[in-house]
């Protein structure tokens, strides 16, 4: 079992929604859709699932063409971020409402729709109507019941943003275990490159309507082959500066520097880039140093955020713990040269950071 996704575009009044896209997801997979709201996770799901006919190209269910087939006949379950279910049935008849349709069983319905509220924390609201229950409840009562449903092809559309904190956590990684078994074929779409990492599988990173990444997410997050794609995997965004290097002399932000990892490199013009976490107060080895304005901070009690202007440049660190710097005053931060990706004045990356070669 297998979705082709062949050539799929969408325009609307000349604008380009949807760039032309090929896709393949296999059975008992779990693919996420990663990028900025408005990239057109949403509406690249809306394709496959029937629901928006896409301008061109062909959607393949294993080997048959099921572009023009109705969202009704195609074998599809879709959560939507804003929960939907029948206002005046059950949570119990919500969940069961498919395994109806299809003529299951009363003991089939009863076994399924008790284990799928096991699963998802409903056992003792089963007989309350969805609006006496949470938001988070009711989202809650939608995946169980496109989790009954079985289909070969289950869309989640960012599903856990409405979500408690407690809740999302725990879901977040359970969801691949809770659906794994049934073997069906997951794209799960999200804004959070963390949420997306939690989550495994493969990734294909989505802005303005381009896949511009697609393959296993770990892969994906730590060798990113273009400055765009590492935007769009590293939240807060990654943080950039020039890079020069000719004969024995490396400066990067205009400041000479160590040679350090650097030594190996070509002469050339580099976009040196390096994500917030990789980023300290306090010197290590084969670290280079960087003078720093911070404009402004952010403590969230384990962490320690900070907002700097490194020339034309704005940078965002993550510190561990709390570090309560005084703010409008030049500091002196560190990045380890291992840490540090290069990329050409393209865009494209020339060198991933020494301490990813090999990860996988």
């Amino acid at each position: 079992m297998s979705l082709r996704l062949e050539d799929i575009s969408l325009s609307v009044g000349g604008e380009a929604y949807i760039y032309p896209t090929d896709l393949t997801f296999e059975k008992g997979s779990m693919n996420v859709l990663l990028g900025a709201t408005g990239a057109g996770k949403t509406t690249l799901m809306r394709i496959m699932a029937g629901l928006t006919p896409p301008s061109s190209g062909k959607i393949q269910w294993d080997d048959n063409d099921v572009t023009g087939v109705r969202v009704q006949n195609r074998d599809v379950s879709f959560v939507y971020q804003q929960f939907i279910n029948y206002p005046t049935l059950s949570v119990y008849e919500n969940i069961a409402s498919p395994l109806r349709i299809k003529g299951a069983r009363d003991a089939e319905i009863d076994h399924a729709v008790k284990d799928a509220a096991r699963l998802m924390k409903l056992e003792e609201y089963l007989e309350r109507t969805p609006l006496e229950l949470s938001g988070g409840q009711q989202q809650r009562c939608a995946l169980a019941r496109a989790l009954v449903k079985g289909a070969g092809l289950v869309l989640l559309d960012e599903p856990l943003a409405n979500l408690d904190y407690k809740l999302r956590e725990e879901l977040r990684s359970e969801i691949p275990a809770i659906f794994e078994r049934s073997g069906s074929i997951f794209v799960y779409a999200t804004t959070d490159p963390e949420e997306a990492l939690l989550l495994g599988g493969n990734t294909a990173c989505l802005h303005e309507g381009r896949i511009i990444a697609y393959g296993k997410t770990g892969e994906i997050y730590h060798n990113p082959q273009s400055i765009l794609a590492a935007n769009v995997f590293s939240s807060p965004p990654m943080n950039f500066a020039w890079l020069t290097k000719y004969g024995s002399e490396v400066r990067i932000g205009g400041a000479l520097t160590a040679m350090g990892g650097f030594r190996d490199l070509e002469d050339g013009v580099y976009k040196a880039g390096f994500r917030p976490n990789h980023m300290g107060i306090e010197p290590e080895l084969n670290s280079v140093a960087f003078e720093a304005h911070l404009k402004s901070k952010e403590i969230t009690g384990s962490e320690t955020f900070l907002h700097l202007d490194h020339e034309d440049d704005h940078w965002i660190g993550l510190i561990h713990g709390v570090h309560d710097l005084p703010l409008d005053q030049d500091h002196r931060v560190y990045v380890a040269s291992e840490h540090i990706y290069l990329f050409g004045v393209d865009g494209e990356l020339k060198r991933p950071a020494p301490y990813m070669e090999g990860w996988f």
